[in-house]
């Protein structure tokens, strides 16, 4: 069995010959890792199994100086948070889209190395990400703190921002299913530590639409659906599989109870993470990550999870802890690796 076959197997809730993963790190952490190995190419040597196609946000322009513009636009300061920043001034200052263009969602830099992607990870579940895929597409081009207001007294425009968003991202999804791919994963973060940013009413009255839409699409082509969001969102997972989600992705063990959730949606939903990167994996011993990562696999099983930490993991985690897990996870019986 291939890495596509195990993760097609988990995220449709059967039994699997060994739980699959895919992990992600920052720049600085996956540089541990690459002198560490002695490799370059991180996907290969932890033998993750999805390969990433298209180019999630879009960070095409380097302005210098540690600072990027995505395709919409928006500036981003890196100089502190190397792998996505922080933005840099307010692209819609009014509750307009007077005088702004969306960019083109078929710009071939979004598709242009699928084919050879395809070809290089054959054995790996073919994922298309979408990142910042509705409500953070928003915010950053509005501001955080205009979005939020805007939500209670400007929703007519609120609606138009969130379907020309959802317009662009269909017509991409649209041209990405021309690929031989197995599912649409998209990014965007809800929920903070103690619950959504904007309360489940607003989320149920502008997000959840879009959401729908954007989903069929992928769905009615017979592919899989995936999200990312962080935070305590767990009371959308039902209104999310009535839309057509998959898979839930980060998992966060600090908000949630993941050991009860994957009980309690066996059969229903999928999840990708679980490891604590804000307590076990900067803070624990080596015995605590074995025994987090052991406690997950155990779990997992046959109840639909995917491992991986619970983020992208950070540059202060120790190199002894990413081993730890990475070890446990090429150690399973029934993994035969490369």
């Amino acid at each position: 069995m291939n890495k596509r076959q195990a993760v097609r197997l988990a995220i449709e809730g059967n039994k699997v010959p060994y739980v699959p993963w895919h992990c992600g790190f920052t720049l600085e952490a996956g540089d541990k890792l690459r002198r560490h190995f002695g490799r370059d190419d991180l996907e290969r040597v932890l033998d993750n199994h999805f390969v990433k196609l298209g180019s999630d946000i879009g960070f095409f322009t380097d302005l210098g100086n540690d600072r990027f513009r995505d395709v919409f636009g928006v500036v981003w300061d890196r100089s502190i948070d190397k792998d996505i920043g922080i933005v840099e001034g307010c692209l819609l200052p009014e509750p307009a889209l007077d005088g702004y263009d969306f960019p083109d969602p078929l710009d071939r830099r979004f598709f242009e190395n699928i084919p050879e992607k395809i070809s290089g990870y054959a054995d790996c579940f073919r994922v298309f990400k979408i990142g910042f895929s509705l409500y953070e597409r928003a915010w950053t081009l509005r501001g955080m703190e205009n979005l939020m207001m805007d939500f209670l007294d400007q929703p007519d425009f609120v609606r138009r921002l969130l379907g020309s968003i959802a317009d662009y991202n269909i017509a991409q999804i649209t041209e990405a299913l021309k690929y031989d791919i197995d599912a649409v994963y998209f990014g965007d973060d809800w929920g903070q530590q103690t619950g959504l940013q904007m309360g489940p009413d607003i989320w149920r009255e502008f997000i959840l639409p879009e959401l729908k839409r954007m989903y069929s699409v992928a769905r009615n082509a017979g592919k899989f659906v995936c999200i990312h969001s962080c935070g305590k969102v767990d009371e959308l997972f039902d209104d999310l599989i009535g839309i057509g989600l998959n898979c839930f992705n980060p998992f966060q063990p600090e908000v949630m109870d993941v050991f009860d959730l994957m009980k309690r949606y066996k059969g229903r939903l999928a999840f990708h993470g679980g490891l604590s990167t804000q307590r076990t994996l900067p803070y624990g011993s080596i015995e605590d990550v074995k025994n987090d990562t052991r406690r997950l696999l155990e779990a997992g099983g046959d109840t639909g999870y995917i491992f991986a930490p619970a983020h992208s993991v950070e540059g202060d985690v120790p190199l002894e802890n990413m081993l730890a897990f990475i070890e446990m996870l090429h150690a399973q019986t029934g993994y035969e690796g490369e």
